[in-house]
């Protein structure tokens, strides 16, 4: 679902209007949280969420945060809900026997990377994820799951389109109040280029001792030439025209573009229909990593990827948390 257009703008009448409903939706994320015995672990929890709905750049963050540990001698392991998959769980995923239909796409993309925990119970997914050997557990979208005890809680914000009119659903784009999510926060990670950075909408909501990381996606270096090539572009992700715009960055000339819902199913019947309108524009038919995973085995030769991985400007701040949890 198109999130509504008054969201990102100064609030006015729609918000006005629907801020009884979202008073009722933040009082009951507070007394969810509120109720809860978080587990607390042998091993440390960093957890990445948002208080933004919608794509922030949460599973480029997880995919960065576990590199991150990986080079430094840690043992990750991703916990996820399995966002779109049928399997309650907890399992641990694996990409030559898992579908996204059983796992979700995006813990069959990060199994690529690190162990990963499918779990609708976040606690029984850690849980099993630290009997594992986990050295360090990364909680994919985690921050209304009151579950689990985190030990460093990381916000991730599109630094494009910061927190919206700062308003909650449904008169806004946010889970729960700033103040309310910022304060179960210890960083906020902005994801965009300098100048969005510069113009980062959330900076003078930030409290003093919140930790601010900046990063920005870039396409990863494949030894692809994407110059000129004319390409049919599809992406279910929370914000595609952020893949679009990736993709004209790099020179392709996006004959067509196709919008679709967060984690949409990739049928046949879809794709049958983007397949043939590419042929018809002399087109080739493009996707991000996420929606890759989701395709139909027998299209899978036809598409090309343009994946993009998380550059964050100055890992010092997460690296000396990450010193103390650790110590």
């Amino acid at each position: 679902m198109k999130a509504p257009g008054f969201w990102h703008r100064p609030a006015g009448f729609a918000a006005a209007m629907l801020s009884p409903l979202a008073a009722l939706y933040a009082k009951g994320t507070a007394r969810r949280i509120a109720k809860s015995k978080p587990l607390k672990l042998d091993v440390p929890v960093i957890c990445v969420g948002n208080i933004n709905v919608g794509g922030t750049g949460k599973t480029p963050t997880v995919t960065a945060l576990v590199e991150r540990l990986t080079a430094q001698g840690v043992a990750p392991h991703s916990v996820s809900r399995g966002h779109g998959g049928s399997l309650s769980g907890p399992v641990r995923v694996n990409a030559h026997s898992h579908s996204a239909d059983e796992v979700g796409d995006e813990p069959l993309l990060l199994s690529a990377f690190a162990p990963v925990w499918v779990s609708k119970h976040r606690a029984a997914g850690a849980r099993k994820a630290a009997q594992s050997g986990a050295e360090v557990i990364v909680l994919d979208d985690g921050h209304q799951n009151p579950s689990v005890h985190k030990d460093i809680s990381i916000v991730v914000v599109d630094a494009v389109r910061g927190f919206g009119n700062k308003r909650v659903l449904p008169a806004g784009p946010l889970r729960e109040p700033l103040d309310v999510g910022l304060a179960r926060a210890d960083m906020v990670l902005s994801i965009g280029g300098p100048k969005a950075q510069a113009r980062f909408g959330g900076l003078n909501d930030l409290p003093d001792a919140l930790l601010r990381l900046e990063g920005q996606l870039t396409p990863l270096q494949t030894g692809m030439d994407w110059a000129g090539l004319r390409v049919l572009a599809f992406a279910g992700i929370g914000m595609p025209e952020k893949f679009f715009a990736t993709l004209r960055a790099q020179g392709a000339e996006i004959v067509k573009s196709e919008a679709l819902d967060d984690h949409q199913p990739l049928s046949d019947g879809l794709m049958s229909r983007l397949s043939l309108e590419a042929q018809k524009l002399g087109a080739q038919l493009v996707t991000t990593e996420k929606d890759a995973v989701r395709l139909p085995a027998s299209y899978r030769s036809e598409v090309l990827v343009l994946p993009v991985r998380l550059n964050v400007q100055d890992w010092s701040g997460f690296d000396a948390l990450l010193s103390r949890i650790r110590a």
